[in-house]
């Protein structure tokens, strides 16, 4: 049955069927052919997979990041990072980097990062003469920024997974994200020196403070939903609605970007998101169960520890497996796929939950930005128009800077639990 369950999965996916529906077809051949249980067990564990109440955020955090974008957020980002950063050699190449930063930590996706930072700073690159390549490939790193930044959806998803405090996993992500956004700022520079790709005209004192101003308002909203969760003033999922709250607000009310005609479109479009990663929740939690029900976290279990009995070979032999996954696999799915079947063997390793949940996040990231799969990249080549094919090559760098860091972080669990430590 376990063949039948991962030959039906293979099939399905080479198909180019969407992982959520290869996942509950390949789960209910197998019940059916398998007769493992009955069939009613179906709707039962999908729905018991999204009957949680932390994973209410996900929407509300959806819609956010929608309103953010529509609300011109994204575009006082840009120019505060412009007037901080822009004059320096690669300076827009930076600017999509910390903007992706702030925005990041606001919106917790990596997909919306990319698109809202995407659609200002792709064609401004390209019409300061940057390479088109490698304009849409920095922008997609850049955007994968939005799932190791707090708040981020797959952080939410390990949590819930693995039995996690949210805001632990939270404060656990704040100094990887910033390791690898400056990872990233130093590999566009370096690049952009090596091109002659100049920056912009360096902005006065006056002009960087006049738009930090202007981008105060959005500036402040990670500091409102960070700091009320950790300050115990409201649950994540409060948070989550609190962050469409404040967005509201100030796309409709203070910057008066967002008109009545355009709530309908953002609502629809932040439900669409919203079902998608929904259906994926609940059909990963289902492969999941029938997973559990035929013995393969106990066969891999039992693989691994034949294999090897050291932290460092057990490390090294998750993050292979985890990136190769990564290209092929959405991160939702795969967090609620291996966590069950990796966690217990990580933590009978010795190794700290929220420690494994970073080094699990950071590799699904990378898998945001590399083929076949990369939804970053599907983003940003629908932006700049730019073939997938030909972005493979300018995304080599940033594949290798973001793969140091994965093992700085692997093998540094301090720069993962040193924050969420603080508070116990």
């Amino acid at each position: 049955m376990i063949t039948l369950l991962f030959i039906s999965l293979l099939i399905l996916m080479a198909l180019s069927v969407p992982i959520s529906i290869s996942l509950g077809l390949a789960t209910t051949i197998t019940v059916w052919f398998g007769d493992l249980t009955s069939l009613k067990i179906i709707v039962q564990q999908m729905f018991n997979s999204i009957n949680s109440f932390p994973l209410m955020a996900i929407p509300f955090f959806i819609l956010a990041g929608y309103l953010m974008e529509s609300g011109g957020i994204s575009q006082r980002l840009v120019n505060f990072a412009t007037a901080l950063v822009g004059h320096i050699t690669g300076g827009l190449a930076m600017v999509a980097i910390v903007t992706s930063l702030f925005f990041a930590a606001i919106s917790g996706s990596g997909a919306a990062t990319t698109a809202a930072i995407g659609a200002i700073l792709i064609p401004a690159m390209i019409a300061r003469g940057y390479s088109p390549q490698f304009a849409t490939a920095n922008q997609a790193v850049s955007g994968a920024l939005g799932v190791i930044i707090p708040p981020s959806i797959p952080l939410i998803l390990y949590g819930i997974a693995a039995q996690q405090s949210i805001g632990d996993m939270f404060l656990a992500g704040i100094i990887p994200g910033i390791l690898v956004g400056c990872s990233l700022i130093i590999t566009a520079y370096f690049i952009s020196k090596k091109r002659g790709y100049i920056g912009v005209e360096k902005r006065s004192f006056k002009d960087l403070i006049h738009a930090f101003r202007k981008a105060v308002l959005s500036l402040f909203m990670p500091f409102l939903v960070l700091g009320g969760i950790y300050g115990g003033v409201f649950t994540p999922t409060e948070a989550a609605v609190i962050a469409v709250a404040y967005s509201f607000i100030v796309g409709f009310v203070i910057y008066r970007e967002i008109k009545l005609k355009d709530i309908f479109d953002i609502l629809k479009r932040a439900a669409v998101t919203t079902s998608v990663v929904m259906s994926i929740i609940a059909t990963a939690g289902l492969f999941s169960f029938i997973l559990n029900r035929l013995g393969v976290p106990s066969l891999i279990s039992d693989a691994f520890l034949s294999t090897t009995t050291s932290v460092v070979a057990f490390i090294f032999l998750v993050n292979i497996l985890l990136l190769i996954t990564g290209m092929f696999i959405e991160a939702a799915a795969a967090i609620l796929i291996f966590v069950p079947i990796l966690l217990p063997l990580a933590v009978n390793l010795g190794l700290d939950p929220v420690h494994f949940g970073i080094i699990m996040v950071v590799n699904l990231a990378m898998g945001m930005f590399t083929p076949p799969v990369g939804i970053n990249l599907f983003v940003a080549s629908q932006i700049s128009g730019i073939k997938l094919e030909r972005l493979t090559k300018a995304i080599i760098p940033f594949v290798i800077v973001l793969f140091v860091n994965l093992i700085i972080l692997s093998f540094v669990p301090f720069l993962s639990t040193w924050l969420p430590s603080l508070g116990d």
